[in-house]
């Protein structure tokens, strides 16, 4: 009679062995049912903390303002009311500091932007030329949802999501990703889970502001945010360069040689500008339009805000004037550099 079966057993050391190497291939893979991985509670409050507790942070990225160019911004935030700001296009530049209810500005295309469209208003832009001037905080937006903890959370966080990914990488640092209908969040993988990166999805507007892809950063960090000195109140024209209008012309003494003054009045201030305001005059033939001659006259001394002054050359005439020569004046303020 045939015997049943032998059913070998493996050595005990084999098994041991085997063991092992089962629980180090558990180790080096990803912790069962994200054992180990920090709670989604958790990093809500990280980032959310990051924008309420940090004394200072800063954010670096683009955005556009209903519809418009993207922009580019640099911004440093330093709580409770203060912030400097680098923002800018292909074609234009603005710096901005904040400090509590008052801003300052720079940047001239921003400025004449800002400024009326009538020639006044226009001259008082170039005047202004790149120098710091004074506005409302409101030229900057506010962007509440990306800087304050609770507007952030509420934007952002708890429902707002449906998404998670884990072991991703942002700037450098371990990060995992928060998902939903209006925007991907990156938090830090490690406590105390500070927001990395904001981003929002296509055609969602938030504060005015869509194509957001924000960066965050600097923590903590010492930015010696002040207000700027030698500023341009609007509101005080005294405070600006000198801006020399012509008020007239008199030809009374043009015979030969030819010459001719011109009446100003100044609606800036005395100081400030990058060289001396000058008055051109030209000579013109009233009928042909052919220009018979010019010269040009410097202001100086300047004279203060809505103070008259005049100047006076002597025209270099290629003929002898006409009957019906017309005789312009025109003033050039070169403002601030």
């Amino acid at each position: 009679m045939v015997g049943a079966p032998l059913h070998r057993q493996t050595p005990l050391p084999t098994r041991i062995l085997a063991a092992a190497a089962a629980l180090l291939a558990l180790a080096a893979c990803e912790p069962a049912f994200g054992l180990g991985l920090p709670s989604e509670t958790a990093l809500e409050d990280g980032a959310a903390n990051t924008l309420t507790h940090a004394k200072t942070f800063g954010i670096t990225g683009t955005y556009s303002l209903a519809g418009s160019v993207q922009w580019t911004i640099d911004l440093q935030v330093v709580r409770p009311s203060t912030a400097h700001a680098i923002v800018s296009t292909s074609d234009q530049k603005v710096e901005a500091v904040i400090t509590g209810d008052h801003a300052y500005f720079r940047g001239q295309k921003f400025l004449a932007a800002h400024m009326a469209g009538d020639p006044q208003s226009q001259n008082l832009a170039r005047a202004a030329g790149n120098s710091w001037w004074k506005g409302p905080p409101g030229y900057i937006p506010a962007m509440k949802e990306f800087t304050d903890g609770a507007a952030f959370r509420t934007a952002f966080l708890g429902s707002a999501n449906t998404h998670r990914t884990d072991h991703l990488s942002v700037d450098g640092q371990a990060a995992v990703g928060l998902s939903g209908v209006r925007a991907d969040i990156y938090i830090a993988a490690a406590a105390p889970f500070h927001l990395l990166r904001v981003h929002l999805k296509k055609d969602v507007v938030i504060d005015a502001m869509s194509d957001v892809d924000f960066h965050y950063g600097d923590f903590d960090r010492e930015f010696g945010i002040n207000p700027p000195t030698d500023v341009i109140d609007f509101s005080n024209l005294s405070t600006l360069p000198p801006i020399y209008s012509v008020v007239s012309v008199d030809t009374s003494r043009c015979g030969a040689p030819c010459s001719v003054s011109a009446q100003l009045k100044n609606l800036g201030g005395q100081i400030g500008a990058s060289s001396p305001s000058t008055v051109t005059f030209t000579a013109t033939a009233a009928v042909s339009g052919s220009v018979l001659g010019s010269c040009q006259a410097t202001v100086a001394p300047d004279v203060g805000y809505n103070g008259t002054t005049s100047v006076s050359c002597v025209l270099n005439l290629t003929s002898q004037p006409e009957n019906g020569t017309v005789v312009t004046a025109a003033a050039n303020n070169p403002g601030r550099s």
